[in-house]
């Protein structure tokens, strides 16, 4: 299924990633609006393709783009080693260890816990100063 939303013009090249960050109280009386909040906040996306079509936005500086987009993977921990495929259950990690390499990981916040995901791409054992068994991977619900 194709992913259409509208993205301004100074971001719309194929190949660019964005982070969508929600609905705009500006845009409350927007004829388009369901368009641009058709995407799920927190969430990753990458333009796959331009359309034609342009229109006037109060928000963005110049005009917005109908582009299609692509939902990116979530990177995240889990517990136990797992083969791509698998679906599992996410938990979000209670850590405190800001200076961590792994922190924006462990605690992703844009995944819903208990939520179940389906392991897009294994990388295997990351490094934990806490001395847990973490392993990262791409996920996708």
């Amino acid at each position: 299924m194709v992913l259409v939303t509208l993205v301004g013009e100074q971001l719309a090249m194929e190949g660019q990633e964005f982070t969508y960050l929600g609905s705009n109280s500006e845009c409350k009386n927007c004829q388009l609006k369901t368009v641009c909040f058709n995407l799920k906040p927190g969430r990753s996306y990458r333009i796959t393709k331009l359309r034609e079509k342009s229109h006037d936005c109060n928000l963005h500086e110049g005009r917005v783009i109908v582009v299609e987009v692509e939902e990116l993977p979530l990177t995240v921990t889990i517990n136990k080693e797992l083969p791509e495929g698998t679906t599992i259950t996410v938990e979000k990690k209670d850590c405190k260890n800001i200076g961590c390499d792994s922190f924006d990981i462990c605690t992703n916040t844009t995944h819903q816990n208990g939520k179940k995901y389906t392991i897009k791409k294994a990388y295997g054992k990351i490094k934990c100063p806490r001395h847990f068994h973490l392993y990262k991977v791409d996920v996708l619900d």
